[in-house]
């Protein structure tokens, strides 16, 4: 289905139009469950936060400033949740310690990248991708599966920019790792 933008959408709900809001979370759900599954690890209480998210949003519509997009609120409103409810369950999440990743050859990887075809790179890119932590997972899910900008992810996360910048570029490094070590090449650390 081909949606409309947030905007749109919100708009209807605003003049009384209750299930323009189906739409919104049929745009966005995907997105606002992995964020959720990202961070807590567990399919159930992922889904039930993302209905919860919904919820919150719907009835926090109407103070919805407009100053970023729609979905960089929402997914914040689920990150924040999820951060929460991993607080009251005292778990925490730890990012995993940065590998030292040595020198490699990006031309060499994309060079045998190449000679597969694309669900044999699809395949090799989510085998790589579930290597990764479940913070740089959500980072990476923000930046390239939801399209969120570099300062959206900062206001979704709470990290500053910078930050952000480093670690997309660190995990991408990670990324390029994994799949050379799937590929079975040898690099020089």
């Amino acid at each position: 289905m081909k949606y409309h933008d947030d905007i749109y959408y919100i708009e209807r709900v605003l003049k009384g139009d209750n299930s323009a809001y189906a739409d919104l979370v049929a745009k966005h759900k995907n997105m606002v469950f992995s964020v959720a599954l990202k961070i807590l690890n567990n399919r159930e209480d992922a889904e039930e936060l993302a209905q919860d998210c919904f919820v919150k949003a719907y009835q926090s519509l109407g103070a919805f400033e407009r100053k970023s997009k729609f979905s960089t609120w929402l997914y914040r409103i689920a990150y924040n949740a999820a951060i929460s409810k991993t607080r009251k369950r005292r778990l925490e999440i730890v990012d995993v310690d940065e590998k030292v990743i040595g020198n490699y050859s990006e031309d060499l990887i994309r060079e045998g990248v190449d000679h597969l075809d694309e669900s044999e790179q699809n395949s090799l890119i989510d085998k790589a991708l579930s290597r990764l932590s479940e913070a740089d997972n959500l980072l990476i899910s923000l930046f390239y599966k939801s399209d969120q900008t570099v300062l959206e992810i900062s206001e979704i996360t709470g990290l500053s920019e910078s930050n952000i910048k480093v670690r997309l570029h660190r995990i991408r490094k990670k990324l390029y790792l994994e799949i050379s070590k799937m590929m079975n090449y040898e690099f020089v650390h």
